[in-house]
C-alpha cells in the first residue's frame, strides 16, 4: 500500500482505470497468477493493498474468504461497495492491526512496490501468517522496472537506467485510452525483495516471469521481456 492518504487525490481515477475491462495489464496477467501461484482457498486470506478491490473480488470468486486492507479511505470505501461480502479495513501495511498467525494465505498484488518500507510490510505479513502459510506476490519486474524502451515500435531496444540498487521514488502520470492515472511508489531490486522475505523468516518456493495472455497485440513487446515477476513464499 502507498503511504497513508497518498493515493487519495487519484482514487476516483484509479477506480475508472481498474474497473474498465481490458484497460490495463492486470487483465492479461491475472489468470496466470491465480492459476499458477495462488493455492486453493483455505480458511482465511488477507490481501495487502487491495485498492478498489478487484483482486479481492477475483479471490472471492475462487472461493477465498478475504480480509482486505489499504491505506486509502476512498479506495477501501469503493472496494466495500463493489463487493460487500469481503472484510475491508483502512490500515498501514507496516503495522497491521491483526493478531499473529491469523491467515493461511496472503496476497500482495502490485502493492509491495508502492510502500516506502517494503521490508516492514513483508515482516508484518509474515507475522500474521500461520505456520505453513503462503505469501503470493506480483511485483513490477525489478529489472524492467528500471528501464525503458527507446521507442514505441514492437522491436524497440530496451535500455536500463543507472542505479539498479538504489531505492528511487517514482511518480509517473500515464494516459491510456482517455483515462489518466498517477502512479506513485519506489524501486526495489530483486535482492531487496529476497532479503525482506529471508529476514521475515519466509522461504521462497517459486519465482515466475509471466507472459501476457490474449493481449490482442497491446502487450506483445512483453513476450520478449518480463513486465512482472510472481513470487510465492512459505512461512516454515
Amino acid at each position: 500500500m502507498a503511504e497513508a492518504g497518498e493515493w487519495e487525490p487519484d482514487a476516483e481515477n484509479w477506480v475508472q482505470w481498474a474497473r474498465t475491462p481490458g484497460h490495463d495489464a492486470y487483465w492479461y496477467y491475472r489468470d496466470n497468477f491465480f492459476d499458477t501461484m495462488v493455492p486453493h482457498a483455505g480458511k482465511h486470506t488477507i490481501e495487502v493493498g487491495c485498492g478498489e478491490g478487484r483482486v479481492t473480488r477475483d479471490l472471492m470468486a475462487r472461493g477465498h474468504q478475504v480480509t482486505a486492507i489499504d491505506s486509502s479511505q476512498s479506495l477501501v470505501r469503493h472496494a466495500r461497495t463493489g463487493d460487500s461480502r469481503g472484510r475491508y479495513a483502512v490500515a498501514d501495511s507496516a503495522t497491521l492491526p491483526l493478531r499473529d498467525g491469523r491467515f493461511d494465505l496472503a496476497v500482495a498484488y502490485n502493492s509491495l512496490q508502492v510502500v516506502s518500507d517494503m521490508a516492514a510490510t513483508v515482516n508484518e505479513i509474515a507475522r500474521v501468517l500461520q505456520p505453513d502459510g503462503r505469501l503470493c506476490v506480483c511485483i513490477a519486474h525489478p529489472v524492467t522496472d528500471l528501464g525503458e524502451f527507446a521507442g514505441h515500435e514492437p522491436d524497440a531496444r530496451f535500455t536500463l537506467r543507472p542505479g539498479y540498487f538504489d531505492n528511487v521514488r517514482v511518480e509517473e502520470t500515464v494516459e491510456n485510452n482517455g483515462l489518466t492515472m498517477t502512479f506513485r511508489g519506489w524501486t526495489y531490486s530483486l535482492q531487496d525483495y529476497s532479503l525482506a522475505m529471508e529476514e521475515a523468516g519466509l522461504r521462497i518456493e517459486a519465482i515466475r516471469e509471466p507472459k501476457p495472455v490474449d493481449s490482442s497485440g497491446r502487450y506483445d513487446r512483453w513476450f520478449a521481456l518480463p513486465l512482472f515477476m510472481f513470487i510465492r513464499a512459505m512461512k516454515p
